[in-house]
């Protein structure tokens, strides 16, 4: 098995990209349906929490979800949390003008960072739980999230997943995923993402996440959309 990136590399390699991951329109490119899904969750959000109070988003990156998030909902209170320093800056730079509320940032890892149980009314974790190793380490990440959430809350989750298939995975993600990285720009590229991916991430299929929210006991689970290797889910507490 091929040791996989450290924390550290991984924060480093964010460190270099704040730019790209701040713009709205385009999102991740390598990311299918980034702009969709984003304002799928936001609007979801939105319709369902219209006094919300405390949003926290983990591996926040550039801010960009909660930035969608607050051009919709008006005065929050916002908690983010990411390994890279410049992306928090840059995050807590966009949010803060967008809210009346408090702007927290944490350089942390979710996993460790320290914060209160039962405060938060949403949490948001895109592209971040792919990061995520063995069994042990999902479980314990996702009672955690559980906790973190008032009761009523939930979590909005929009990731990289594969297939229990191998067969299916192989055709999904290194075939279809492949030709669409390829459109894209070529196969050079194709070969560099799936290059970073298999060094610095660890996937779970879609069933297993869903299946390990209800057993860390999420009441409510739904699939928001899904589109070859990437899917948006939510669990309610």
């Amino acid at each position: 098995m091929q040791h996989k990136s450290s924390l550290k590399e991984i924060e480093e390699r964010f460190d270099k990209d704040v730019e790209r991951f701040s713009n709205l329109e385009t999102g991740q490119a390598t990311t299918l349906d980034a702009t969709f899904n984003m304002n799928l969750i936001t609007d979801a959000i939105n319709q369902l929490y219209p006094d919300l109070k405390e949003v926290l988003d983990i591996g926040c990156g550039a801010g960009n979800y909660p930035v969608k998030l607050l051009q919709k909902t008006g005065t929050t209170n916002v908690t983010l949390v990411d390994l890279s320093q410049p992306m928090l800056d840059k995050a807590k730079e966009r949010v803060q003008t967008l809210t009346t509320g408090t702007v927290t940032t944490f350089k942390s890892d979710f996993r460790t960072v320290g914060l209160p149980d039962q405060k938060f009314d949403v949490i948001i974790a895109t592209a971040v739980l792919h990061h995520l190793r063995d069994d042990q380490d999902w479980e314990t990440s996702f009672k955690k999230l559980y906790n973190l959430l008032a009761p009523g809350g939930s979590i909005w989750i929009f990731d990289l997943i594969q297939q229990n298939n191998l067969s299916l995975q192989k055709f999904i993600y290194e075939q279809k995923y492949g030709e669409y990285l390829i459109s894209l720009k070529d196969e050079k590229y194709r070969d560099h993402v799936f290059s970073y991916i298999e060094k610095e991430d660890s996937p779970r299929s879609l069933v297993y996440q869903l299946q390990l929210m209800e057993k860390v006991g999420f009441k409510n689970v739904d699939l928001l959309h899904k589109k070859l290797c990437f899917a948006s889910y939510v669990g309610f507490k």
